[in-house]
């Protein structure tokens, strides 16, 4: 559990009694590789902190699934839309590794909102959540696949090997042997 106040921590300071009172409400899961903790259509009742491990949302469309993003530990996740508002989730999450979160009710979070440190964390974490997500579309709308597959190479090497290969395409919008192609050339190039 040191993690995630660590975690947290590394965004906002917190008292004893604070972090007790978060604490209490935390559940520790151990989740296998290619389980789908969340299921389109059905309501997140949780937010979750990845420990360790490695999370991929996607979305399903046509019958074919459509990698979002990947969630890489350490990491506070959740589906925002059905968790803030009750709503079925819109896209489905799935462990891509053996992984180990923490995950706390969505009332237990909403009562924790009195707790000013927590307050001030999940402000941070959403704006850091919306930032993310602007970058991530303005990439889709600005740079071609292999651009973004070098971005990725140079800003994370170590996730880009985690990923397999046919998420690592669905999340580029490009088919994998596309992608094998890329990786060739790129290896070529050095």
């Amino acid at each position: 559990m040191q993690a995630i106040r660590k975690y947290i921590e590394s965004y906002v300071s917190l008292s004893g009694t604070d972090w007790d009172q978060i604490a209490a409400t935390l559940e520790m899961v151990f989740i296998k590789k290619d389980t789908i903790l969340l299921e389109e259509g059905k309501i997140c009742r949780y937010l979750y902190f990845l420990e360790s491990g490695l999370m991929r949302f996607y979305i399903m469309k046509d019958g074919k699934d459509i990698t979002k993003f990947f969630t890489d530990a350490p990491f506070c996740f959740t589906s925002q839309v059905s968790f803030t508002k009750g709503l079925p989730a819109q896209e489905n999450i799935e462990a891509l590794e053996d992984s180990v979160i923490w995950q706390m009710p969505v009332d237990k979070a909403n009562q924790l909102l009195q707790i000013r440190g927590w307050s001030d964390f999940v402000r941070i974490l959403i704006q850091q959540v919306q930032s993310y997500t602007e970058s991530i579309l303005q990439e889709l709308q600005t740079v071609t696949a292999e651009e973004r597959y070098r971005n990725m190479l140079m800003k994370e090497p170590q996730l880009v090997q985690r990923i397999p290969l046919k998420y690592l395409a669905s999340y580029l919008g490009i088919a994998p042997q596309s992608l094998s192609r890329i990786r060739k050339q790129l290896s070529k190039a050095r």
